[in-house]
């Protein structure tokens, strides 16, 4: 049980996605770019899951301002390189975090979307439910599916809309493996109490 963990857009909820699934499963989490080290997503999963570092691998590039990954590469001097990108070698289960959407770059020639076709994971995507998810979604979608990376399903994050999930299950094919509403405040508890519509290890 691998998945790569991404989102139709930046704070779509993709950390508390992760650390959703870490409560429900037995996984490791990666965050393999991190972009702004104020507070980390390392740092809240930490919290909200009370992992300890046998469940963390650590995160490849740390960069210190909040932006783009190839901005704050940039900034901070660094070059990312793709070839220094590995999967744990233990084939333990594992959750893998983006940066941002699957069209952000990480370079001058490549974008998160690589970087899941280079780790050969299947995809669990984070999908708002509020107005403008279904065309957020259904290109995001179409966007693994262009190369041909498997999809495991979608999380949705926000308020319960019916007619937006109905259409992103429908136009989408895929289907919903579980909905996080807006929480105030979140908690591991809270999310410990949202149960997966599917059961996660057989996705």
């Amino acid at each position: 049980m691998r998945f790569f963990l991404t989102g139709t857009d930046t704070d779509v909820g993709k950390t508390i996605a992760c650390a959703w699934v870490m409560l429900h499963t037995p996984v490791r989490y990666w965050k393999p770019v991190q972009a702004g080290l104020d507070e980390t997503d390392e740092a809240t999963i930490r919290a909200l899951t009370g992992a300890g570092d046998e469940r963390i691998v650590p995160t490849t590039y740390s960069l210190p301002e909040p932006l783009s990954p190839h901005e704050a590469a940039k900034r901070a001097g660094v070059q990312i390189k793709m070839e220094n990108f590995r999967l744990p070698d233990d084939q333990e289960p594992l959750i893998v975090e983006g940066a941002g959407g699957l069209m952000v770059p990480l370079n001058e020639d490549n974008l998160v979307v690589d970087l899941i076709q280079i780790l050969g994971l299947p995809v669990l995507l984070v999908c708002r439910t509020a107005l403008g998810t279904i065309n957020h979604s259904l290109l995001s979608l179409e966007a693994l599916r262009a190369r041909k990376i498997p999809v495991a399903g979608v999380i949705l994050s926000g308020p319960d809309v019916p007619h937006n999930r109905a259409a992103i299950e429908d136009y989408g094919k895929t289907r919903v493996v579980g909905h996080i509403p807006h929480l105030d405040p979140v908690t591991g508890e809270a999310l410990e109490a949202i149960l997966p519509e599917l059961d996660l290890a057989s996705l």
